[in-house]
């Protein structure tokens, strides 16, 4: 119940788009970072997450989030006295998507400045669909944050769309594929908001400790 959750989000807001660190919002506050291949659901699980509708623009046509999108979000934390807030940024989906080269190249260039040099950021979700195997570029993409210490959480979205025995069965394969046995991979649906408190409690435990 909604009542009972121990990490509240109070208010959602968009506050910039950025291709470069002078676009960057000028409020230091921690960040949580939306990555995934292009229409795994990032728009979604913000929407869900936040529960302000339309706060990120949902598409069926993959690319369609071509800049680092920064949301402001209020939170209230069971027992912490004060509020927090911290940025959740919504990065350009990798793999497919309807553009050029030039353009993946750019995205690419802007996308590793952003995430090598943020001094506030605080973890990855990479998302990741529930129903398919890892592809090449999710697995480069963990192993390519993992070399460089920023810490991941694996979400496996579109969880309603298969059964609890199909996703135990699918959350095995990818860690295999990522060849860490105790991966930890947290199953999500935006639709029925399942794993949303989960995914709040990690966002807390973080909060708590900046």
């Amino acid at each position: 119940m909604a009542g009972k959750e121990r990490v509240i989000i109070t208010q959602g807001q968009y506050v910039a788009s950025a291709v470069k660190k002078e676009q960057y919002p000028e409020k230091e506050l921690p960040e949580i970072v939306c990555i995934g291949r292009s229409n795994v659901g990032k728009s979604s699980l913000i929407n869900s997450l936040t529960r302000v509708k339309g706060l990120a623009r949902v598409s069926s046509q993959p690319g369609k989030t071509q800049t680092i999108n920064f949301y402001e979000l209020g939170v209230r934390i069971a027992d912490v006295k004060d509020r927090k807030s911290f940025y959740l940024v919504d990065l350009p989906g990798y793999g497919y998507a309807k553009t050029g080269k030039e353009n993946r190249r750019m995205w690419a260039k802007f996308i590793e400045e952003y995430l090598t040099t943020s001094p506030r950021l605080q973890f990855v979700c990479q998302l990741i669909d529930i129903r398919h195997e890892p592809m090449a570029s999710d697995v480069g993409m963990f192993r390519w944050l993992v070399e460089r210490g920023i810490p991941v959480l694996v979400i496996a979205t579109k969880a309603d769309k298969i059964g609890k025995n199909a996703q135990n069965r699918q959350i095995s394969i990818m860690r295999k594929v990522f060849g860490i046995a105790e991966l930890s991979i947290l199953p999500y649906s935006s639709l029925k908001n399942e794993g949303r408190s989960d995914l709040l409690d990690v966002i807390g435990d973080t909060l708590i400790q900046c």
